[in-house]
């Protein structure tokens, strides 16, 4: 089994239950690891996940602002299957760096894993 991790994706989105979320935004630290089983020994992009097709997905959907990161994350993990069903497991996390918690100093996350 091989698997293939997106480190420390920064985003700027609009995730968030409070109306200031939704105008000023956030930056958001995306990671995801996924898991397949190729079929024979890899020797052509064909024959594994690309990855920068799978970062595409994970930059198209932090642009739809979404209220909670526990709908996001299971998003996000939903769509890079659905883009290529030869992965058997995912974990994904979405670290918002600034959260709006009075006198709170650090950052808050949302991980998801899910097996196919």
């Amino acid at each position: 089994m091989f698997t293939i991790t997106l480190h420390n994706l920064i985003f700027h989105s609009f995730h968030g239950v409070h109306e200031e979320e939704k105008i000023l935004g956030n930056t958001f630290e995306v990671n995801v690891s996924l898991s397949f089983i190729p079929d024979q020994q890899i020797k052509t992009l064909e024959q594994t996940i690309n990855y920068a097709t799978v970062y595409e997905i994970i930059k198209t959907r932090m642009q739809v602002a979404t209220p909670l990161l526990e709908t996001l994350t299971a998003d996000l993990a939903q769509e890079i299957q659905a883009f290529d069903n030869r992965v058997k497991s995912i974990s994904v996390s979405v670290e918002k760096k600034n959260p709006p918690i009075s006198n709170m100093e650090g950052s808050v996350s949302v991980h998801y894993k899910k097996d196919f």
